[in-house]
């Protein structure tokens, strides 16, 4: 599987996104928009707005949170294969 996060050093939800990946032992690639002018292109051109973390999982672009409800664990887990753990709602 390959696994880019388009991110930024000031975004909360792409420090959170990066430490689940980690956490559940997923390699990935950062692409930070801020250093990335291309990048940042790329993200509004590929969901039509300049809204980040976005995870690009083997070619599909997924963006990890909404806005007000902050990460969707479930989601991650189920595009990412990871298991739930019982009893364990968050990461």
């Amino acid at each position: 599987m390959i696994v880019q996060v388009y991110t930024a050093a000031w975004c909360r939800d792409c420090r959170s996104t990066k430490q689940f990946l980690e956490e559940h032992g997923v390699a990935y690639t950062e692409v930070n928009v801020d250093a990335d002018p291309a990048a940042s292109a790329e993200v509004l051109k590929r969901v039509g707005k300049r809204a980040i973390p976005q995870l690009v999982i083997d070619g599909v672009w997924f963006q990890p949170y909404a806005p007000g409800r902050g990460l969707l664990f479930d989601e991650l887990r189920r595009r990412l294969g990871i298991p739930r753990a019982a009893g364990n709602s968050r990461g």
